[in-house]
């Protein structure tokens, strides 16, 4: 083969597979502009609550959450709160044992969330009965219905999971902006849009809850650092639905630096492809037997990280008129396409006066995460 029929191949192989991510991104991003929960009925039965929080090395923040959870109007002898301190220090942990909470101070070796989450369980007072497990992050924070509208929204559900919306609490650099928009791009597209389709929401790692009993009994199969990749998968194979709700609002810490968004980004794209290594062997048996949320988690995790997406439109769009001008007009059209895709999966409140500059600058943090996780991978091999 000469060099055309080469670069050809390549051009249209992965515009194809590029377009087949944008056309599922395109489906999800309309059903979400009309799929939104209808109020929800006050709950009849009061749940009790676990309010359960792993803080690793977060001693600036993890203080701000715990306030914000003991300011609940729910009857506070309906919910508990367990903090899993790990590596913080110990004027930290002096401070958090003031508080009317469960302080654990476990010693891992090498630290996860779901090992933190594990110890907590195998933890927790035997007599003490739980109906609900909340997981949230250390720099979470809530409103002071928080809890009462989980405890409606999980009755109305009538399933073992849901997932509230997490949204940013913070946008004072462009990495934060950035931030804040890709989760609510995550929000409309993974979440929103899918239960409009009638499809399990995507878990977003914290904000969510889950029955208690299935939560103990599942959260000790988690092996890796992706545990709530694991548990989403748990859930669909064991055909439980995911539902999520738009107005119940986790206030979470964008990451400012641009260096740490694009190491955040490519391992969100490592854990793609962690999931679909662990969970391809369910896909003809999910077929099968017609489960119609792990299909489409698989078909999900097979897709083309949006980040490795972005990355290589970028570069086809900037290489290809030194080689061909021609072959080039599809990627620019391409990537015009998935910046309106993007743009209308961006709720209203995020588009202000820095929006533009923000926003543009999206396929270039991309295309440098990209790049990131190339020099990753090399890291690896050599290690």
């Amino acid at each position: 083969m000469n060099f055309w029929t080469i670069l050809y191949i390549i051009d249209w192989g992965l515009f194809i597979i590029v377009s087949l991510t944008v056309l599922y991104m395109t489906i999800f991003t309309l059903a979400s502009l009309v799929g939104k929960h209808t109020t929800i009925p006050t709950a009849k039965h009061q749940n009790r609550f676990i309010v359960l929080i792993p803080a690793y090395k977060k001693d600036k923040v993890i203080e701000q959450t715990i306030v914000s959870i003991l300011g609940q109007n729910y009857p506070q002898r309906l919910f508990d709160i367990t903090v899993i301190s790990d590596h913080q220090n110990e004027m930290t942990n002096f401070h958090l044992a003031q508080y009317p909470i469960t302080l654990l101070v476990p010693h891992f070796e090498k630290s996860t969330k779901a090992k933190s989450l594990q110890f907590a369980i195998n933890n927790l007072p035997q007599f003490k009965i739980y109906d609900i497990a909340i997981v949230l992050d250390a720099d979470n924070i809530v409103e002071s219905d928080f809890l009462t509208m989980m405890n409606d929204a999980y009755e109305t559900a009538g399933t073992k999971a849901i997932q509230a919306h997490r949204i940013s609490k913070n946008r004072d650099t462009a990495a934060a902006r950035l931030d804040s928009v890709f989760e609510e791009i995550n929000n409309s597209i993974f979440r929103r849009g899918h239960i409009t389709l009638g499809l399990s929401a995507a878990i977003s790692g914290s904000g969510t809850a889950y029955d208690f009993n299935w939560f103990k009994e599942n959260i000790m199969k988690a092996k890796t650092a992706w545990e709530d990749k694991e548990l989403e998968a748990m859930l669909m194979r064991q055909h439980i639905y995911v539902d999520y709700f738009d107005h119940i609002l986790i206030y979470d810490e964008k990451t400012r630096e641009t260096e740490d968004l694009n190491r955040k980004r490519s391992r969100w794209a490592i854990t793609q492809l962690h999931s679909i290594l662990s969970n391809i062997q369910y896909l003809p048996g999910a077929i099968f037997n017609k489960q119609y949320d792990l299909i489409d988690k698989i078909i999900q995790w097979l897709l083309v990280p949006r980040t490795i997406m972005m990355g290589i439109i970028s570069l086809m769009s900037i290489i290809l008129p030194f080689i061909f001008m021609t072959l080039a007009i599809k990627w620019w059209l391409l990537f015009a396409f998935v910046m309106f895709i993007f743009a209308l999966a961006t709720p209203d409140y995020l588009v202000d006066k820095n929006w533009d500059k923000s926003f543009l600058k999206a396929p270039f943090i991309m295309l440098w995460s990209l790049w990131n996780m190339l020099l990753f991978g090399r890291k690896s091999k050599r290690s």
